[in-house]
């Protein structure tokens, strides 16, 4: 008889892990894609310091990432005072997670340093006030902060991204100290996985439905979407949530401004913090 081949049962084990069935496509496979497609969000975390260097490895890591127009347009705020963490946790809408690890990275949308930057060089800086520079600050910082988790994870760390900071937008640049032109577009717990609570890889959509070649496929979504749910109906039983499909969390989430839970009013809270978003 045949031995396994360990690469494709470690392959198959890492698809469906993902994907929640049987059905994911053929893929290139290294280490490296391994690893990606073996990301978890954690919460629940040991109290335990992080190495010393870790911060400043994530940060470096962050900026090796793509920068439009190498404007790199972000900063990250590291918050490891335990006293912060719990305010930012109450923020947060009592995410324990945030005071278990000992570390939150808080990433920034920043403008504050360009209009330094041109103030410093009496020069316009017109351009700075309007939506797209406001887009490219939020995205240099989603893409720096994503380069941060792989390098968490390749030092056998955990993180979770923290998204609920914007319900109180004010109140957080506050316990930050930013300056005006400058966000939380999100934040990053940092730490060491409690191996009581082992984090699952939640299955995402099947390519059917984000993947198009050529042109956009809407109505071809549907089954895919059908097959998904049953997919995430199974996870939330394994998990011991509320069994519900994902369908239902999109809905509920669309369902009213209630239910965005402060975030209606970001551009409202944004231009408090001085973004003209003209």
């Amino acid at each position: 008889m045949a031995l396994e081949d360990p690469v494709q049962s470690a392959q198959g084990r890492a698809l469906h892990a993902r994907y929640g069935d049987d059905s994911a496509p053929a893929l290139l496979w290294n280490d490296t894609i391994a690893a990606l497609l073996a990301h978890r969000s954690v919460r629940a975390y040991r109290p335990d310091a992080l190495p010393p260097g870790t911060v400043e490895t994530l940060v470096a890591a962050a900026q090796s990432a793509a920068s439009s127009s190498n404007l790199q347009l972000w900063s990250v705020v590291a918050i490891a005072d335990p006293d912060k963490r719990r305010q930012l946790a109450a923020l947060a809408g009592g995410q324990k997670h945030i005071e278990q690890a000992p570390l939150i990275l808080l990433w920034i949308a920043d403008l504050a340093r360009a209009k330094l930057v041109a103030d410093d060089a009496q020069q316009p800086a017109e351009g700075f006030e309007y939506l797209e520079s406001f887009t490219v600050a939020a995205i240099d910082a989603a893409l720096a902060a994503q380069n941060a988790v792989i390098a968490a994870e390749s030092l056998g760390l955990g993180t979770v991204y923290i998204g609920a900071l914007r319900n109180r937008p004010e109140e957080v640049a506050a316990i930050a100290g930013l300056p005006e032109r400058a966000a939380v577009a999100f934040g990053l717990v940092v730490g060491l996985p409690d191996p009581a609570h082992p984090a699952a890889i939640k299955p995402r959509l099947p390519q059917a439905a984000v993947l198009h070649h050529e042109t956009y496929a809407l109505e071809a979504q549907r089954d895919a979407i059908a097959r998904y749910d049953d997919v995430a109906r199974a996870f939330q039983q394994s998990q011991g949530q509320d069994v519900v499909g994902w369908r239902a969390l999109l809905l509920a989430r669309g369902r009213s401004a209630a239910s965005l839970n402060g975030r209606d009013r970001l551009k409202a809270a944004l231009r408090a913090l001085g973004f003209a978003l003209r």
